[in-house]
């Protein structure tokens, strides 16, 4: 079983930064790849970013160059930097652990991000 704590989330006006963190318990968390989802009112969850145990990272193309994942697996955290925010990027970001074998998938309750002047 694992837990995940998102924080982070918050209020910004376009162009400006947010660093999210989610913090994971339980398992062993290298052994997951970690991910970073955001769900907008009316419009389907997608994959913003995700990362392997040793540190591959995959990201939506409408995030690359902007955001950046990264993960201490010391401290079983995964972050999300995230800068030049637009207004689209305004949903709530939730964390995800998932592993192939054995099959697992875990969620985070989410953050709020909202992007606006």
């Amino acid at each position: 079983q694992v837990q995940l704590v998102e924080s982070g989330g918050g209020l910004v006006q376009p162009g400006e930064s947010l660093r999210l963190s989610c913090a994971a318990s339980g398992s062993i968390f290298s052994t997951y790849i970690m991910g970073w989802y955001r769900q907008a009112p009316g419009k389907q969850r997608e994959l913003v970013a995700d990362i392997s145990g040793g540190g591959r990272t995959n990201y939506a193309d409408s995030v690359k160059g902007r955001f950046t994942i990264s993960r201490d697996n010391a401290k079983n955290t995964v972050y999300l930097q995230m800068n030049s925010l637009k207004p689209e990027d305004a949903a709530v970001y939730l964390c995800n652990a998932r592993r192939v074998f054995p099959v697992a998938n875990y969620w985070g309750q989410g953050t709020q991000v909202t992007v606006s002047s």
